[in-house]
């Protein structure tokens, strides 16, 4: 082993856990081990990872003892996110450890990744490395955001340090994300977006969101595709943003629904076949009026009935945390269509009470 990738395997088992916590998210702490399926952060229980130095070794030494694969957390970075070379490895690590780059790394034009930013097959390397939101700064996000029953169908993920490049003279930094995959009609993953969080509390203003210019961000093919919430029959509601079709969810826990991410790509997203009745959740603004009219158009020409669901204020989410939840239901009942009522809203009950 090299000085510097010596050097770099040291300080990273000093960080033992936290390297699992960030690159084996699947897995889970037991003992003095984080135990997870595999290098490639699949769930399971084959791999441990030590993660204190004892008589049996130093802290970051890790085995599959399904495979008879073995390796120390050098190899964990390397697998887990599919680097082919170590100056890549070299160069994640001294990301995650804080650390400056080496004069080679700075004089130097970084190598092409083995897999291109922005790409689908990055969104795909984002999410397996991404964990459960339960417990974590994203629950509480929505939380604060009056979505006190997520009933995202774990279609939610958690990066603890996304990172997050403001423009390409400033460094990269890394935040707390929420990571949601966009995915097409057939559920392939097409792609990623990403909401960064505050770790240090609630700001009104930002309503929780990471303190910089652009905290929401999509990556991959998104056009015709969306978020998706529950598995379409013959009934969809569809909405720009994620927060206002979980504000939805909350009423109507087993609607099936999408968040397309912005007024355009909700005018182009592709209609499931089958459809019978598509919801279009509007924002209250000219561009919410634009999308509606060219959905009705779609889905008429497509013989889909269209119905629109309008929010009291600018969007369902602002409706649900300013007025309440009785308040969002009450309001949808007399939106929705009577056999949609019996279907979605008096079903509901048994599910969020």
């Amino acid at each position: 082993m090299s000085h510097d990738a010596f050097e770099l395997a040291r300080g990273l088992a000093r960080e033992a856990e936290a390297v699992c916590r960030y690159y084996l998210s699947n897995g889970k702490r037991a003992g003095r081990y984080w135990v997870v399926g595999d290098v490639h952060n699949t769930p399971g229980r084959s791999m441990f990872v030590r993660l204190q130095e004892s008589r049996k070794g130093p802290a970051g030494k890790w085995t599959d003892a399904a495979t008879g694969e073995h390796g120390d957390l050098l190899d964990i970075i390397r697998e887990s996110l599919g680097l082919r070379h170590f100056r890549e490895v070299a160069k994640e690590a001294r990301r995650f450890l804080k650390l400056p780059r080496t004069e080679l790394e700075s004089a130097s034009k970084p190598e092409r990744l083995a897999v291109p930013t922005g790409s689908q097959q990055a969104a795909r390397r984002l999410l397996a490395v991404s964990g459960p939101i339960e417990g974590t700064v994203v629950e509480a996000y929505l939380q604060r955001r009056g979505i006190a029953r997520i009933h995202h169908g774990g279609n939610l993920r958690f990066h603890p340090r996304c990172y997050y490049r403001p423009d390409e003279s400033l460094p990269t930094e890394s935040w707390p994300a929420m990571i949601a995959p966009v995915t097409d009609l057939d559920g392939r993953i097409t792609g990623v977006h990403r909401t960064w969080l505050d770790p240090d509390g609630f700001d009104r203003v930002r309503l929780g969101k990471a303190p910089i210019d652009t905290p929401r961000r999509a990556m991959g093919d998104l056009l015709g595709n969306a978020v998706r919430f529950g598995v379409v029959d013959d009934v969809l509601a569809a909405g720009e943003g994620i927060e206002t079709m979980l504000s939805l969810r909350c009423v109507l826990p087993t609607m099936p629904m999408a968040a397309a991410l912005s007024a355009n790509h909700l005018s182009a997203m592709l209609l499931p076949p089958g459809l019978r009745r598509l919801y279009i959740a509007r924002d209250a603004d000219a561009a919410g009026d634009a999308v509606q009219a060219v959905l009705i158009q779609r889905a008429t020409d497509a013989g889909i009935e269209a119905i629109p669901l309008s929010p009291r204020l600018g969007d369902f989410n602002e409706d649900l945390h300013i007025f309440g939840f009785d308040a969002l239901r009450a309001a949808l009942r007399l939106q929705l269509v009577p056999e949609d009522v019996v279907r979605f809203l008096h079903s509901s009950m048994a599910v969020v009470e």
